[in-house]
């Protein structure tokens, strides 16, 4: 049963164009133009210094942004409601939407990487076992974070409020501009965030090879656990 309604779930996903538009092309354009023009400073070589930062944005754009809005109007057409009348328990209509969730990004990751390796990237070796397990911590967090996003408030208002917080987070959240280039303050609350702590993890993995560190392993676990316990109790049906 979840593996057929993580199919379906995945199926309906890649069907919806502006869901395509907002976890593949963005993050492709994303690391082609900032790997291969000089719009932000960067380390050299570029593409090693983009690619972390482009796949913490696919895992918030599909785990985040794209859960909360899908859900948001799932729940305004009655989709859950329905959902939840058969025999689905409910906990396997969330899980089969986490499971396709990380269907998604293991798609993103694979075009990404794949995309980067032909501009001249090469991860460090020792850091890709690492950097799996960040990817699996960061799309539990904004997985978390969607759900109660699109669970809790009207359809209209999650596509604002989700809109809006991927913005300021590629921006301001240690995504595209890594924390040791922001301002002190500023860099100070972007690793207190789920998008801090995963940009910056896949950065010392990919990167150098490093293990992440225990404040950023903390950070998405505490994010999950927390967006999971509201989630719990604030997630609606209608």
């Amino acid at each position: 049963m979840l593996a057929v309604q993580s199919a379906t779930e995945l199926r309906l996903a890649m069907r919806n164009g502006e869901q395509v538009l907002l976890t593949l092309l963005i993050p492709i354009v994303l690391l082609v133009g900032l790997s291969t023009l000089d719009l932000v400073p960067l380390p050299e070589p570029r593409i090693a210094a983009v690619l972390p930062g482009v796949l913490a944005l696919a895992v918030m754009s599909s785990a985040f942004t794209g859960q909360a809005i899908a859900l948001g109007f799932d729940r305004r057409y009655g989709v859950v409601r329905r959902l939840a009348a058969t025999a689905l328990p409910r906990w396997l209509l969330v899980a089969g939407r986490l499971v396709a969730v990380l269907g998604v990004v293991a798609i993103q990751v694979v075009l990404l990487c794949g995309l980067a390796a032909a501009l001249g990237w090469r991860p460090a070796a020792a850091g890709v076992g690492w950097a799996v397990l960040l990817l699996v911590l960061g799309t539990a967090a904004f997985g978390s974070l969607g759900i109660l996003l699109g669970g809790s408030v009207r359809a209209e208002i999650t596509l604002a409020v989700a809109n809006l917080v991927w913005f300021v987070l590629l921006l301001a959240g240690g995504i595209i501009v890594p924390l040791g280039l922001l301002p002190g303050p500023l860099a100070a609350v972007g690793a207190a965030l789920p998008s801090g702590a995963l940009a910056e993890g896949l950065r010392a993995a990919l990167s150098a090879g490093h293990a992440p560190s225990a404040t950023q392993v903390l950070v998405l676990l505490l994010w999950t656990a927390a967006a999971s316990l509201l989630a719990v109790r604030t997630v609606k049906l209608r």
